[in-house]
């Protein structure tokens, strides 16, 4: 863990964030700021049970992380990092 990751109680690096061109225009910026602050953080939001725990194992054996969430619009939003904690992509998730 970086001093930056410490200082900003996050429990993970971001690495690059993308954002896919669709979700950069149907988000806002808050839902944006919002979203990737709480993945940061460990609350991914609104996934089920098993990928809870799944996210909780990938914290420990650097596998990739997975949250669900719902913009101010109503619409539902995935955020993934990558196992290698290189990247991180803001997504609809038909898009994926």
């Amino acid at each position: 863990m970086t001093t930056n990751e410490k200082r900003l109680g996050t429990l993970f690096a971001l690495g690059s964030v993308y954002i896919t061109r669709r979700a950069k225009e149907e988000l806002s910026q808050e839902d944006i700021r919002r979203m990737l602050e709480r993945h940061a953080k460990g609350d991914w939001g609104s996934v089920g049970p098993e990928d809870w725990v799944a996210n909780e194992q990938a914290l420990v054996h650097e596998m990739r992380l997975l949250s669900a969430y719902v913009s101010e619009a109503g619409k539902r939003v995935w955020v993934i990092t990558e196992s290698d904690r290189s990247a991180t992509t803001i997504l609809f998730p038909d898009e994926y």
